[in-house]
């Protein structure tokens, strides 16, 4: 790993390199991957990433896009490795309309802002990533976390459409894809409200529930227990789904009033 960062810093396009996901933080164990975030003005030529990777890896895909510009990897170790290509500017704008202009998004709001200020720095050529990471590492807007709220409530069951009553509608019509698709997107804005609730960065789709334990002190009556029997009944009983989304609306509901959180009625 060490050879591969070494390479990768002496490239002439790459102004710094970041280790985030799990590997960055206290949550990473022998599966886990390495997200690895290359901040340059302009990307690495393809065939020279590939001649650079050639000797470290033992299988890998240049230049995917399913989610952001990337190539994935198989270290020859057996450990996966995603390096992601990024512009600076690009990512501090977007960072600076969720942080410094209190946008809020269907779930996921912050999850960028938790990635720069959870990375740990391996290259930063012209201290660029330090002081984007100055720059957001600060507390969490109060304006920020009730547009989150506002936002997510009206998607959970406040507004039309909303997630409670798409769900709802597939369970009658016995839609098992809809029905995980609509369930997919309602913890999406769930959890997005715990987190801001609690003015914690969202750190992204995996163990949430365990983070949410450690990290949140504010959480519904019964968190773990409706969850379960939500995930239970997505596997064996649908008819059953649509009072689990109620329960844990109602419960959310009651935490926001008794803390005294905006949102639509």
């Amino acid at each position: 790993m060490e050879a591969l960062l070494k390479e990768l810093s002496e490239l002439e396009q790459v102004e710094a390199i970041v280790l985030g996901g799990s590997r960055s933080g206290k949550h990473n164990d022998e599966k886990s991957d390495y997200d690895l975030y290359i901040y340059g003005s302009e990307p690495v030529p393809e065939e020279k990433r590939a001649d650079i990777l050639e000797k470290y890896c033992q299988k890998k895909e240049i230049g995917n896009h399913y989610w952001e510009y990337e190539d994935n990897c198989i270290l020859n170790n057996g450990v996966g490795i995603d390096i992601i290509y990024r512009k600076l500017e690009d990512i501090e704008r977007f960072v600076a309309y969720v942080v410094e202009q209190y946008h809020a998004m269907n779930g996921y709001t912050t999850c960028f802002w938790h990635n720069v200020i959870t990375s740990e720095t391996l290259y930063d050529r012209d201290g660029k990533f330090a002081a984007m990471q100055k720059r957001f590492d600060i507390p969490y807007p109060k304006q920020l976390k009730e547009n989150i709220i506002k936002r997510n409530m009206q998607l959970l069951s406040d507004g039309l459409p909303n997630y409670k009553d798409q769900i709802l509608k597939a369970v009658r019509r016995n839609d098992r894809n809809s029905i995980n698709h609509r369930t997919a997107g309602f913890l999406e804005s769930y959890f997005d409200i715990i987190f801001a609730l609690n003015e914690k960065t969202h750190p992204g789709e995996k163990r949430l529930v365990e983070l949410c334990k450690k990290q949140c002190e504010i959480l519904t009556a019964h968190f773990e227990e409706n969850l379960d029997r939500l995930f239970d009944d997505l596997l064996t009983n649908s008819e059953n789904i649509p009072g689990d989304i109620e329960r844990i609306i109602t419960e959310l509901k009651n935490t926001l009033q008794l803390q005294g959180e905006k949102h639509e009625q």
